[in-house]
Order: C-alpha cells, then structure tokens, then sequence
C-alpha cells in the first residue's frame, strides 16, 4: 500500500476515535475551530518565513488535522465528508488546468491565471449564480494588505492591470502628492489618500515580484529585533530608553544595523 495512503487512512481512523472519546473533541464544531484554524495558519506562515522546515512540517499536520476533523462534522451533519472534499478538489483541478487536462495552449503562468479567473466565472454562470463579479470570490475577512493583493491579482487576471512597470511607479508618485497635498491643507480625505498610496505601493510590488504582506512582515521583524538590541544594549550601559535622547538612542540603533 502507498504509504501517504496508509499514513492519511491513519489519521482518519485517529479523527474517528476522538470524536467519539474526547470530550474535548467531540464538543467542537465547524464555529469554534475556525479562530484555531486561522491561528495554525498564522503559525505555518510565521515558520515559512523563517526558513524552518521542521516547523512547517509540524504546522502542515496541524492544518491537515483541522481539515479532517471539519470534514468529519460534515459527515456528522450529513453535508459531505473527506471523499467529498478530495473528490471536489480534484475535479476542480482538472476542470481548471485545461492545458494539463486538455487541448488548452498557454504560454506563461499569466495565461494560466487569466484562464483560471475566467474559467471561474463561467462556473458561476452555469451556477446560475447572480453574482458574476471576478472580485466575488475575494473573503471580506481578509487583511486588507492581503485582500488588495488578491483584488489586484483577480483584476489582472482578467486583464485589467496596468501595461508597464513604470506606469506603476508614476502612479505611486501621483498618489504621494495627493496625500501631501491634502495633509497640507488639513484634509478630512488624508485617511482615504493614505488608502491610495498604499495600494498602489501593492501594485507596484506585484509589478517587482515581491509579496508586499511578506516584505513588511520581514521589515517588522527587523525593526522588532534591531529594537531588542537597542534596549538591551543601553540597559548594559545603565540607561533607561525613557530618559535618552532620540541621538543617544539612534547611536544604539546604528549599531543594531551592523550587529543585532
């Protein structure tokens, strides 16, 4: 037998045992394990951007576990079950890779893309779905750094989207002096500007290949650790950061630049 076979039948016999002996788990539902899925998924990205594979292994278990155990509260519900779920998954796959799974021709990843939006939507149609927009299938819930990759990302795919590069960039410019403009002039409409800028600013990442979500998480971390050496430095030396100057304090950070 295929051992990822044997390892997933493994896990779902494991699922079945404690949701009839837990009291823990058999008291869980589709509700109270989706702030937990959420978090896990955090926890997965957290050890990808930190080059820890072993933490990604541990993490892709605990997503997979959580995939099993909302199909078995299907099941118990009689709404579907782990076949269901693959079952539905691999036909989506085939129905959407028609260059793998048929005549299709592409050129690059953008084709793809661009013929997976529009497969979407003529799925939806034949739904009989009344909402048709590219952007529907976007989750309200998301950040809003990551939503607006995802709308950008939609948008393109159906080839609304900007033709060069450096179109971008003089987007960003334009949106800049429109937010120093109305801070100028003490706007109530710097907020909405603000918005501008930074979405542009995810346009133009997108034009360079660059997560915008991973590049400021990456930028946060450093701050976070360059900060730590800043603190702990100074506490060597005997000061207390609330009664340094910002030039005392700046001297500590350049050398968090080289050191930390």
């Amino acid at each position: 037998m295929d051992p990822r076979l044997a390892a997933f039948e493994r896990l779902l016999n494991i699922m079945d045992d404690l949701r009839a002996k837990c009291p823990w788990d058999r008291k869980q539902t589709l509700e109270t394990l989706r702030p937990l899925t959420i978090e896990e998924t955090y926890e997965l990205g957290d050890a990808i951007l930190e080059g820890d594979l072993d933490g990604v292994k541990k993490e892709l278990g605990d997503l997979l576990l959580h995939m099993v155990f909302y199909a078995k509260i299907g099941q118990e519900k009689g709404a579907f079950d782990i076949t269901d779920v693959l079952n539905g998954i691999c036909e989506k796959l085939i129905h959407r890779h028609p260059h793998i799974y048929g005549d299709v021709q592409v050129k690059d990843e953008q084709e793809v893309k661009a013929n997976w939006e529009k497969i979407k939507l003529a799925e939806k149609a034949k739904a009989g779905a009344t909402e048709k927009s590219v952007l529907e299938g976007v989750p309200r819930g998301l950040p809003s750094l990551v939503k607006a990759i995802r709308v950008q990302d939609k948008a393109r795919g159906v080839g609304f989207d900007w033709e060069h590069r450096d179109q971008v960039w003089d987007k960003v410019n334009e949106e800049l002096r429109e937010l120093k403009h109305e801070v100028d002039t003490g706007s109530a409409k710097q907020a909405d500007e603000l918005g501008d800028v930074l979405f542009s600013l995810v346009n133009y990442a997108r034009f360079l290949g660059i997560d915008p979500d991973e590049a400021l998480e990456r930028t946060n971390r450093k701050f976070i650790q360059r900060f730590r050496f800043l603190e702990r430095e100074a506490a060597k030396d005997g000061h207390a950061l609330g009664e340094m100057t910002l030039a005392q304090m700046d001297a500590y950070w350049e050398r968090a630049k080289t050191e930390a």
